[in-house]
């Protein structure tokens, strides 16, 4: 009846995964009676598990990405504290638990981390930026969400019903082989990351079909901040990337569950076929992931400056060179695997190759800065802490696409220093930056900037103090997952990174305190024009936050930073231009479909990984029954009545009149 699932599958005889399933299911059942106690269910349910909106569907994106990253930090404070103790000693994880651990680490913090917030900031700006109603699929946009928290979801119960993969991130066979891993712990790995992925994969083709057919009047594609194009990039490169990760794992799967031999040892097998497949998506994720992150800087430095970009048309072009050559550069990731000189050769120079429209942003934002009237607010303070941190970053890649080099350092510790610089000096400090900039926008107060500019300095310094011994330690000769060590030359540096874990925990926290202090202190940090930052770009030309429609009447766009010369134009003269005409707006209506179709994802997928094969039948007929009910709706959208439209707009063009006159007044 419940096929593989018994009492055994919970760990009563662990007490660390035990407690910990038991501290997060009080602090859900907690939650979830505050929120029951206080009436706002029906709120949440309208406002936003139903929602449409690109805008709230981005904030959720981020939520998740924030809620998880302190899941898989509280793995990253576990694995350091026990290399730190296990100098020959035991430690205090079995090392059954350990391979857990970092196997959930690698999987959250990026599939669950960095991926929901950087598609959560594309979600919530770009449509902005472009000057657009909404992303082109709304309903797609949710389902993609949704989807994505259910493979969070299931990792997490992982914690409490059985186990997690033992593998690493990637899962690699033959050690994820039903031979090596019966248990149910790889099943949950590869469940979760398909579920979630196919919800990538959706997102990819929504955010594509926006940026290539959604703009205001005026926007052409040599017009769009470079954002927008960051965001083209990245989703050009899910979509044809992710199918790539969803055939890899179904042809796992399939090995684990009837028996195929797609990457056995025996009966025709090869799992250095799975290394070519994993790392042809896995290279380009890396850039999923970064280039979005590049879109921020461009933004924030540009604001902060004081200045337009420089070198536009440069950039535009460095991201699509990034795009096309990061398909040209898998193979860097298994020199060792004695593909030959030639073959190494080759991907050895396109790994070279690539550094360089990746170092043409980089003098281009500090070019923009140049001469510029830098404003040291904390998004600038993340960007500039980026362009420091990611240049060690890519010099140590740089070293590492070199085949003779790579053969020393490779599964080493220098290697996952690196790999943190990157992804942590890159994609992290991205994130905070377009968290710390686009909040205002999002909620109307920014965020309190002396606890902001607190959490910034213990991140950066902890991450400094965590991972450079990282590339001292691989040059020791320490490789990466190790449990327990004897080498005592490497127990200082180890004592260290933990010590670098320490001080980013207290930026966590600071992170923590900076929001529930803004929320707090949200009249006094109060945003009513909606340009909190003096910005550049259409986003910062409607009201914080936005109203469901963005904009009263879709902009005209004249130039490449629009409303930057709006607001100049409104300066000489002195006064706002006249108001528009308005008319109704007609909008999506809010859909269960995504939270439904999680529900039932998140039965099968539980189903799978158990062989409960009832269920997994049932789950997929209540999938396919709702978006049967949903492909046969009466009346899809609603509309929003022209009073209504210039009241909302009307408000904030008084905001603005106000704003402008206090900024004239003050110029005489």
């Amino acid at each position: 009846m419940l096929g593989k699932l018994s009492w055994s599958a919970i760990p009563f005889d662990q007490p660390i995964p035990l407690a910990a399933g038991a501290l997060v299911l009080i602090v859900i059942l907690a939650v979830l009676a505050w929120i029951l106690v206080k009436g706002y269910m029906p709120y949440l349910w309208r406002e936003w598990i139903t929602s449409v909106d690109h805008k709230r569907i981005g904030v959720m994106y981020c939520l998740l990405g924030l809620v998880m990253l302190i899941r898989g930090f509280i793995d990253a404070i576990m694995m350091r504290s026990q290399q730190a103790l296990a100098f020959r000693a035991p430690g205090y994880l079995p090392p059954d638990h350990f391979d857990q651990i970092f196997s959930a680490h690698g999987t959250l913090m990026i599939f669950f981390v960095a991926m929901p917030f950087v598609i959560g900031l594309m979600n919530f700006a770009m449509p902005l930026q472009l000057g657009a109603r909404d992303v082109a699929f709304p309903t797609l946009n949710s389902v993609s969400f949704w989807l994505t928290a259910t493979g969070a979801l299931l990792i997490n119960i992982s914690l409490v019903v059985g186990e997690f993969s033992r593998t690493g991130w990637l899962a690699y066979p033959p050690l994820s082989e039903l031979t090596y891993s019966p248990d149910v712990g790889v099943d949950y790995y590869l469940w979760s990351v398909q579920i979630s992925g196919i919800g990538t994969l959706l997102t990819g083709v929504n955010l594509v079909t926006t940026v290539l057919k959604i703009h205001a009047p005026g926007m052409t594609y040599m017009r769009m901040p470079i954002f927008c194009w960051t965001t083209l990039a990245s989703n050009l490169l899910i979509v044809a990337a992710f199918p790539v990760l969803t055939a890899t794992y179904a042809m796992l799967l399939l090995d684990r569950y009837l028996g195929f031999h797609f990457f056995t040892n025996t009966a025709g097998g090869n799992m250095m076929m799975f290394m070519n497949l994993i790392w042809m998506w896995g290279h380009p994720e890396v850039y999923i992931l970064i280039l979005p992150a590049f879109g921020i800087y461009s933004e924030v430095v540009s604001t902060f400056s004081r200045k337009p970009l420089f070198g536009y048309r440069s950039m535009v072009m460095a991201t699509m060179a990034i795009c096309i050559i990061s398909f040209m550069v898998w193979l860097h990731h298994f020199f060792t695997m004695g593909a030959g000189a030639n073959v190494n050769a080759i991907f050895g120079i396109a790994s070279m190759i690539i550094a360089v429209p990746t170092g043409v942003k980089i003098f281009n934002w500090l070019f923009t800065m140049y001469g510029g009237r830098v404003v040291f607010a904390v998004p600038m303070m993340w960007a500039i802490a980026f362009m420091i941190t990611f240049t060690i970053g890519g010099m140590t890649g740089v070293l590492l696409a070199v085949p003779p080099a790579d053969f020393l350092v490779h599964n080493s510790l220098f290697l996952v220093a690196h790999f943190h610089n990157v992804i942590i000096g890159g994609v992290l400090f991205g994130v905070f930056a377009g968290y710390t900039y686009w909040f205002p926008k999002a909620f109307g107060f920014r965020l309190h900037e002396g606890w902001g500019r607190a959490a910034f300095w213990f991140w950066v310094i902890g991450f400094y103090v965590a991972w450079m011994p990282g590339y001292v330690l691989g040059l020791e000769g320490m490789t990466r997952r190790l449990q327990h060590y004897d080498v005592a030359a490497w127990h200082p540096w180890l004592v260290i990174a933990a010590f670098g874990t320490v001080i980013i925990l207290l930026g966590i926290i600071s992170q923590i305190v900076q929001l529930f202090v803004s929320i707090k202190l949200r009249e006094e940090l109060r945003d009513v024009t909606g340009d909190p930052w003096n910005g550049r770009s259409l986003e910062w030309s409607t009201a914080s936050p936005p109203p469901p429609f963005n904009f009263g009447v879709l902009p005209n766009v004249e130039g490449e930073e629009p409303y930057w010369g709006v607001k100049q134009r409104a300066i000489e003269r002195g006064e706002l231009r006249p108001e528009p005409e308005y008319s109704e707006i007609e909008l999506p209506r809010n859909s269960p479909t995504g939270f439904i179709c999680a529900f039932f994802a998140t039965f099968a997928g539980f189903a799978l990984i158990w062989h409960i094969w009832w269920l997994v039948i049932l789950s997929c007929i209540g999938a396919f029954i709702t978006f049967v009910i949903f492909a046969w709706r009466d009346r899809s959208e609603y509309i929003i009545p022209v009073e209504e439209v210039a009241r909302l707009d009307r408000a904030n063009r008084t905001a603005r009149a106000a704003w402008l006159a206090a900024n004239v007044q003050a110029a005489e």
